[in-house]
């Protein structure tokens, strides 16, 4: 008995650290898995430094500006969401509607002003839940992957106009220091016949009769509301320098530390980080030789076509802050990395957002997603992109 003792012990704790490490591996990859792309720019980072050393110019590389606006936006989204603003107002506009056609076209219309204020990414993780309820709660989740689609796209496109809309253009916006109007400007056109062609498409669903579940929620807590919205306005304001970036910061912190501690936490920080890493990797890139060459040779052939071509390949953020690098037509920049944010599941950070989402909740639905989801971006692309050639740009 006294032998055998020491042989269980001994084996249980073989067992129970192999769970530990089992453990591990689980919550490693599913980390991967959920932020692949934060891991892959990382990864480029990495590799890149081995070429091109770290020295004193690795901090010229990193936009400060445009991560701090990001995180400020990030912050103050994420504490509206916990009081379920944006839920509130999306549901009120829902359920004014009658049919499964006015239904999508009105959950496209909210996705795409969403994120002309709130940001592509933000703008989807509070909207999408409303498409997946609307289409569940009303015996239409047959159209759900279809309606995902459409409201992916419509945030990808939505936020092409503002400067703020997408995290590639508030870098290309403050990288540039392109005048707003200018920024407006250059996109309207584009913004225009993408918010046109979603339209026609929500409207092919058919007119079903739709009958929403009753809506519990019957008001917003008033305080927070009028503090939140002031707080928004503030990060935007930075985005504009109207009030210096590292103030809105601060101000942010400090506000939700005491208000909604929660908020900080959902930040979404692996994008933030693949931010950095991109910073790194373009200044490195832009430091070797041949790339620079290459790079300067292909975007002075064309720059809007090369760069919708980068998006499709390493997506439309990474594309804008590695081009940046290279070209001074920002224009044709601009036009490329928003267009480019259709076509492949990873041409847009957005993208993969609406694919983790869709399969979360429908497992066994990812070959029909993808089928619709090339489909339609790949229609959105080539007239987007005929349109654009049309107009003058390369």
């Amino acid at each position: 008995m006294n032998i055998t003792r020491p042989m269980s012990g001994t084996k249980s704790s073989h067992v129970s650290a192999h769970h530990k490490l089992t453990d591990i591996i689980i919550s490693i990859r599913n980390f991967v898995l959920s932020n692949t792309v934060a891991v892959i720019a990382t990864v480029a980072a990495i590799v890149t430094s081995v070429i091109v050393p770290p020295d004193v110019e690795y901090l010229s590389y990193i936009d400060f500006k445009t991560i701090s606006c990001l995180f400020a936006t990030l912050a103050v989204i994420c504490a509206l969401r916990n009081i379920r603003f944006f839920t509130f107002v999306a549901r009120k506009i829902v359920s004014l509607t009658g049919n499964l056609r006015a239904a999508a076209v009105a959950l496209v219309y909210i996705t795409f002003i969403g994120s002309m204020l709130i940001a592509n990414d933000m703008a989807l993780l509070t909207f999408l839940p409303l498409g997946h309820t609307v289409m569940k709660e009303t015996g239409q989740s047959k159209y759900t992957a279809y309606v995902f689609v459409l409201q992916n796209i419509a945030a990808n496109l939505g936020g092409m106009l503002t400067p703020f809309g997408n995290p590639q253009n508030l870098f290309l916006y403050s990288n540039f220091s392109i005048p707003t109007l200018e920024f407006m400007g250059i996109m309207l056109p584009h913004f225009l016949i993408a918010i046109a062609l979603v339209t026609v498409c929500a409207a092919l669903l058919p007119g079903k009769k739709l009958t929403l579940t009753e809506n519990t929620m019957t008001s917003l807590p008033a305080g927070r509301t009028i503090i939140y919205s002031v707080l928004f306005f503030i990060a935007i304001a930075s985005v504009f320098n109207v009030v210096p970036y590292y103030i809105a910061v601060v101000m942010m912190v400090a506000a939700f530390i005491f208000l909604d501690r929660d908020a900080l936490r959902k930040v979404d920080y692996p994008l933030l980080i693949t931010f950095v890493m991109f910073f790194i990797f373009a200044g490195n890139m832009s430091r070797i030789g041949v790339v620079e060459r290459l790079f300067s040779y292909l975007l002075d052939k064309g720059t809007m076509v090369f760069s919708i071509l980068s998006c499709q390949v390493i997506s439309n953020v990474p594309s804008a802050i590695l081009l940046s690098r290279f070209t001074e037509n920002y224009p044709a920049l601009l036009i490329g990395v928003n267009i480019g944010g259709t076509g492949t599941l990873i041409a847009s950070l957005a993208s993969l957002i609406t694919f983790r989402e869709y399969t979360k909740e429908n497992p066994r639905g990812t070959g029909k997603y993808l089928l619709i989801f090339t489909g339609m971006n790949l229609l959105f692309l080539v007239v987007l992109t005929g349109a654009a050639i049309l107009m003058g740009y390369r």
